[in-house]
């Protein structure tokens, strides 16, 4: 192995920032990038050699390649993770804008919820998977989150509670618990996991991971993350009065001066019962 993979594998170890899948996806992109140095005749580089050169030059070759802003976009994120953890952050531009690469568009009224039903369900064999599925439609969760729940350290009666190592980035958060169906959810987690997850006790979060996308594959689900945008959207219904405007509702500019702050304090509640820091990354979920 050549030293700069292993360095940033080393790295990586030490450095365990975010949800297993942040740092799984995290650790993929750096041993891509050291490769793609090497290949651009960087062949002596250490960790803390990290130079303003060698970002222009993986740039170009993204782009050179035709990568999607965002994809770029997110491997300069793991850039300046690495050039942090090397005392190096000086070495990248901290807008995007410097490198070229355009903005990226995120918001379509169109709506991209998606649902499972009953018979959906019928079609998924493990009972973990199947009560992580419903997890994550009753309550917005992301797919690891609803793998490690656990209930009896979530279920607060009225508030789920998430742990800080479930969610993405390491924060916990908080999510009322307002209805009868959201309630029997929880009931029958209790019942599935007793005190222990949705993870068996004989599997791992990596083994219970594999099992839950092949039984979903061999369902025939698919944008499972559309569960989310439908939380997001019913939520916004249910504390607006009037649908998102990626089911239809009005948009902003169509909204009088009090339903305007309305809606900007329902994208906040919204957005933080989701799990972003962000308040307009709401309209990825609702439309605008």
């Amino acid at each position: 192995m050549r030293d700069l993979n292993h360095q940033l594998i080393q790295l990586c170890r030490t450095n365990r920032d975010g949800s297993y899948q942040t740092q799984h996806a995290r650790r993929r992109a750096l041993t891509l990038i050291a490769n793609q140095l090497h290949d651009l005749g960087f062949r002596k580089m250490r960790a803390v050699s990290l130079k303003p050169k060698h970002v222009e030059a993986l740039v170009e070759r993204w782009r050179q390649e035709g990568l999607s802003a965002g994809t770029i976009k997110n491997r300069l994120s793991v850039l300046r993770w690495w050039a942090d953890k090397v005392n190096r952050q000086n070495v990248i531009a901290r807008d995007n804008d410097h490198y070229g690469v355009p903005t990226r568009t995120f918001v379509t009224n169109v709506s991209k919820e998606t649902s499972v039903d009953a018979a959906d369900l019928a079609r998924v064999t493990d009972p973990h998977v199947r009560m992580s599925l419903e997890l994550q439609q009753a309550f917005g969760l992301r797919r690891e989150e609803a793998i490690k729940f656990s209930p009896t350290y979530a279920d607060r009666g009225d508030t789920l509670v998430l742990k800080a190592t479930w969610t993405k980035g390491g924060k916990a958060r908080s999510i009322p618990v307002r209805k009868a169906a959201q309630r029997e959810v929880l009931d029958r987690a209790r019942r599935l996991a007793g005190r222990g997850s949705l993870i068996p006790a004989q599997r791992n979060y990596k083994a219970q991971l594999r099992i839950y996308e092949r039984q979903t594959a061999n369902a025939g689900l698919s944008k499972l993350h559309g569960l989310r945008h439908r939380y997001a959207q019913q939520r916004y219904q249910e504390l607006t009065g009037w649908k998102a405007p990626a089911l239809g509702g009005p948009s902003a500019r169509n909204l009088s001066p009090v339903q305007r702050a309305w809606d900007r304090h329902v994208r906040l509640v919204i957005s933080q019962e989701l799990g972003h820091e962000r308040p307009t990354i709401s309209s990825v979920y609702l439309g605008r």
